[in-house]
């Protein structure tokens, strides 16, 4: 027999009123001790709800279940801060070895926690990410650019792990505590993580059909957390703009060279307005493009130096507007 792991399950409420109470229920077994099927006994001794402001009634939703479970604890945000930064809230209040992290929706089955924490203890992982081996719930047109943007990052911003993150996660408890205690604002939860760990493993996992209730991302969501995710990888994207540059000066010089050749053969009867054009339209976008990305990485670097917080957690229950 293992030691008794304590877990800590953090969960960010967003949009939670109908399918909170059933992902709850389901924990309730696991707040006594559990043998996982490699014989390592655990218990999850808080789940820590993180209400994120949404716009349903999840707020007394989660007064409720504190009533009714002893291991519920409540953490109530000042406002809407997204689901990276209401993550880091519960990690910074976990107390157990082990922190998951899972979404309110009930995708994710808490029975696959025994399968995360044996592989992390046979192989002395600091962190487990779910691995689906099942499509996600969302549609083909979501889990197309989902795809697409993971094939991104881990191509073009040279980073082959990050590429297999799941926001159903098995990190080492000092780990989390770590991070949410240093990491700043705009800095991608899962970049994060992988700044500070060095043994990452997958365990494969099916996922579930949700619970009644859809996704809380709009189109724009998923693409700011996909720019926040190319920013805070690191310097590679301005990289590539060093690239564009060089390869846009080789091409402006072949024009050149093209241009002259068949003016002094006389073989241009007629000015190349067109084309003109198109050289103009091209670099004034490679120029703007490059001061986009440059002009990102300066507003996440003046959020981070002039001090705004990743979160601020309230004591008393945060309340959304309602009419």
């Amino acid at each position: 027999m293992k030691n008794l792991q304590r877990i800590s399950i953090v969960i960010p409420v967003y949009a939670g009123e109908r399918s909170l109470p059933m992902v709850v229920a389901e924990i309730e077994k696991f707040n006594s001790p559990q043998i996982s099927p490699e014989g390592n006994e655990f218990v999850v001794c808080e789940v820590l709800l993180v209400h994120d402001c949404g716009p349903d009634r999840s707020d007394t939703v989660i007064d409720a279940l504190a009533a009714k479970y002893p291991f519920i604890r409540p953490i109530w945000l000042s406002r809407n801060y997204g689901q990276h930064a209401a993550t880091m809230a519960g990690m910074a209040s976990a107390t157990g070895d082990w922190v998951v992290t899972m979404d309110e929706d009930g995708q994710q089955d808490p029975e696959s926690i025994k399968a995360l924490i044996d592989l992390g203890i046979r192989e002395n992982f600091q962190l487990v990410y779910a691995q689906p081996t099942n499509a996600a719930p969302h549609g083909l047109v979501r889990n197309f650019f989902s795809k697409t943007a993971k094939l991104i990052s881990t191509r073009l911003l040279g980073n082959k792990s990050i590429g297999s993150f799941n926001s159903f996660r098995l990190i080492d408890g000092e780990i989390a505590r770590t991070l949410s205690a240093y990491c700043g604002n705009g800095v991608y939860l899962d970049v994060g993580l992988f700044w500070i760990t060095g043994r990452v493993g997958h365990c494969p996992l099916k996922l579930r059909e949700e619970f009644g209730r859809p996704s809380g991302y709009s189109f724009l969501a998923l693409v700011k957390h996909f720019w926040s995710l190319v920013l805070t990888t690191g310097t590679r994207p301005l990289r590539l703009i060093t690239i564009v540059g060089f390869f846009s000066i080789l091409l402006a010089i072949g024009f050149a060279i093209y241009a002259l050749y068949k003016k002094y053969t006389g073989q241009v009867p007629i000015e190349g307005w067109t084309s003109l054009a198109v050289v103009v339209a091209f670099f004034s976008g490679v120029i703007l493009t490059a001061l986009g990305v440059i002009a990102e990485y300066l507003a996440v670097t003046m959020g981070i130096v002039m001090g705004k917080p990743l979160y601020v957690v309230s004591s008393k229950p945060t309340r959304p507007n309602r009419p």
